[in-house]
C-alpha cells in the first residue's frame, strides 16, 4: 500500500521546511542550468535514438515518488519494443548496442532533469521504483518515500545494481535519515566517478536488475556510530 503523507509538490512548488526548501531550489537552479548546458548533447541523442529505434525517442513510466504518489519519469529510449515474430521479448534482446552505450553513459538519464525541474525528483534521493513495488516494502524499507527520489543517491555510488535489494533499500533509509547538504555533494562528486567507471550498471544475468519481490523477514543490519551516509565507491544510475 503506498506511504501515507501528502501529494507531491506540483510544478515548481517548494516545501514548508528550510532545509527542503533550500534543496527544492538548488534542484530548480542546477537542473535549469544543466538543462540549458546539455542541450547539445539532447538534440545529439534524440537524433540517434529517432534513427537507431524510431520513434518515440522518449522512455515514459510510472514511478512512486514522495510518500508514494505516482507520477510519470522520462527518459530517452534503450530498447526496441517487444516484437514475436522477431524473438525480441526479453529485456536483453531488445536493448540495442546504442541502448547499452545510452545506459552505461547515463545519458538516457539527460530528460530526467525535466522531472527535477518539475519537481517530481530531486537530484539527490532514493531512486524511484515502480508503484507495484509499494505493498512489497518492510515498514523499514517503505521509509525511502519519505523523501523525493533523486536521479542518483547514497545506494548508486555504493554498488548500484551490484547490491542485493536489500542493501539498496537500506542504503535509501540510511539517507532519508540522514540527509543534508554536504551529503548531497558528496554523493554528486561520487556519482560522476563511478559513471565514468561505468561500474554496476546491471545485476549479474539481468540487463539492469531482478525484480523486487518484496522481503518480510528482513530486518535491517545494524548501524555502526559513524556517519552512515558516508559514500564510496560504486556504479551509479
Amino acid at each position: 500500500m503506498p506511504v501515507p503523507g501528502g501529494l507531491v509538490d506540483d510544478d515548481l512548488s517548494l516545501p514548508r521546511t528550510s532545509p527542503e526548501r533550500g534543496k527544492r531550489i538548488i534542484d530548480i537552479v542546477v537542473a535549469a542550468v544543466l538543462l540549458i548546458l546539455a542541450s547539445p548533447a539532447l538534440i545529439v541523442v534524440t537524433v540517434l535514438v529517432a534513427v537507431g529505434l524510431g520513434r518515440p525517442v522518449l522512455f515514459r513510466q510510472c514511478r512512486a515518488g514522495l510518500h508514494g504518489q505516482p507520477f510519470e519519469m522520462v527518459k530517452f529510449r534503450t530498447m526496441r519494443p517487444p516484437n514475436l515474430s522477431l524473438g525480441l521479448l526479453g529485456d536483453g534482446d531488445r536493448l540495442t548496442p546504442l541502448g547499452r552505450w545510452l545506459r552505461a553513459s547515463s545519458l538516457d538519464e539527460l530528460p530526467t532533469l525535466w522531472n527535477v525541474l518539475r519537481g517530481d525528483m530531486s537530484l539527490v534521493g532514493p531512486r524511484p521504483l515502480l508503484p507495484e513495488y509499494l505493498g512489497r516494502y518492510s515498514p523499514h524499507q517503505a521509509r525511502r518515500h519519505e523523501v523525493r527520489p533523486g536521479i542518483t543517491g547514497l545506494a548508486q555510488v555504493r554498488g548500484r545494481n551490484s547490491l542485493s535489494w536489500e542493501e539498496k533499500l537500506d542504503f535509501d533509509v540510511r539517507y532519508v535519515d540522514s540527509h543534508n547538504m554536504r551529503t548531497d555533494l558528496s554523493i554528486l562528486a561520487a556519482t560522476v566517478r563511478t559513471v565514468l567507471r561505468r561500474e554496476g550498471i546491471s545485476a549479474a544475468g539481468f540487463v539492469t536488475a531482478p525484480e523486487f519481490t518484496g522481503t518480510p523477514h528482513w530486518s535491517p543490519p545494524p548501524r555502526s556510530n559513524s556517519n552512515t551516509a558516508t559514500t564510496g565507491s560504486g556504479g551509479a544510475r
